[in-house]
């Protein structure tokens, strides 16, 4: 790179910087799904928060009877299909792979904006968003031909604890490697559905993190890297490694190449960031292998990354049954291996929404 490149670059990054410090702050997570030899697809997110959101792991079968939870024009539906999810406070589903091998996972969105509900409409609870997905289909295509039609408003609420109301974004991929990216921005629906959309994170909306990420695919990440906290660098990052990390036919080392990017994209735990109080800790990982059909579970605070493995599982409507994995506070609890005989019988938790 010769002089007046380095000059034009540093001062092109310079202004991105600048233009990031206006940008809202928000709680930190990022997703990135990977593309790999012999049809090997792999997706991982970390969940980055400021405090514990009580994250325990659940089976859900088939046949479950369910609700929108916001009153008498909720939306139901009878789950399709099993999963395996990581729950938000036992309230709401955040992370989860179903027996298809679909991935679902909700990531903080400050600009998220719903339409308002006046129960003319069927309603579906926020913290139920991701379930809905799990329970109804098999790919992503399937999922953004029935939501392109709008069966439903998403209803947001308080987040437990806050003083503000739950804003997040929903992605989705499947064992093809396809992925799609749901937001309302201006109360209205946005869908992005592209195989190349292989990495979320938070602000701003994923129309404008594509933009800044242009810039970076540009300079070439062996040139040069953002290295912040910041949503737009993580996403950065996680773009350019996501990609660039070996498709190695062994799935061991596919699922080590992909561990060891969600985790470049995570924040330190205990890190506070002056001035942006929002940029949070990661406290766990997941990481879904939609070939093999695990999905792993990787607390900052426990030795051990641990597995489910959903093809030994009774997702049946006859016999199966909800099952939960106490991980304890801060996801202290250690499991080793295949943690599914750990799973223990319990009833599902109900979907925080506008009836609590």
């Amino acid at each position: 790179m010769d002089r007046r490149t380095r000059i034009a670059t540093m001062m092109i990054v310079s202004g991105l910087m600048s233009t990031a410090v206006l940008l809202p702050v928000a709680e930190a997570c990022t997703r990135a799904v990977y593309h790999g030899a012999d049809n090997d697809v792999i997706t991982a997110r970390s969940m980055d928060w400021k405090s514990d959101i009580a994250t325990n792991l659940w089976i859900f079968p088939r046949g479950m009877e369910r609700g929108g939870e916001v009153g008498p024009n909720s939306v139901k539906w009878v789950s399709r299909y099993g999963s395996v999810i990581a729950s938000a406070y036992d309230i709401a589903t955040t992370d989860g792979l179903n027996e298809a091998g679909l991935s679902a996972n909700v990531l903080w969105l400050v600009e998220s904006e719903y339409p308002p509900y006046d129960g003319t409409k069927p309603g579906l609870s926020i913290a139920a968003w991701a379930q809905y997905v799990l329970d109804n289909f098999a790919t992503v295509s399937d999922a953004v031909a029935a939501l392109a039609k709008e069966p439903f408003v998403v209803v947001t609420d308080q987040m437990p604890g806050e003083n503000r109301l739950a804003t997040l974004h929903l992605s989705i991929s499947d064992a093809t490697g396809d992925s799609a990216i749901i937001e309302y921005i201006d109360g209205k629906q946005v869908i992005h559905h592209d195989r190349d959309y292989q990495v979320m994170t938070n602000s701003p909306i994923f129309e404008h993190q594509l933009a800044q990420n242009a810039y970076w695919k540009q300079v070439g990440g062996t040139v040069m890297l953002p290295g912040t906290n910041r949503s737009a660098d993580r996403f950065a990052r996680a773009a350019f490694y996501i990609n660039a990390i070996p498709r190695d036919e062994d799935p061991v080392v596919a699922l080590a190449s992909v561990f060891s990017v969600i985790r470049n994209v995570s924040v330190p735990f205990g890190i506070s960031t002056p001035n942006e109080p929002n940029i949070s800790s990661t406290r766990w990982r997941t990481v879904a292998d939609h070939k093999r059909m695990l999905y792993f579970f990787e607390s900052a605070l426990t030795p051990n990354t641990f597995w489910v493995d959903l093809k030994n599982i009774d997702f049946s409507a006859e016999t199966g049954r909800v099952k939960k994995l106490d991980l304890g506070p801060d996801q202290r609890n250690v499991y080793a291996g295949d943690a599914a005989p750990s799973f223990e019988e319990e009833k599902p938790f109900r979907f925080q929404g506008l009836a609590d």
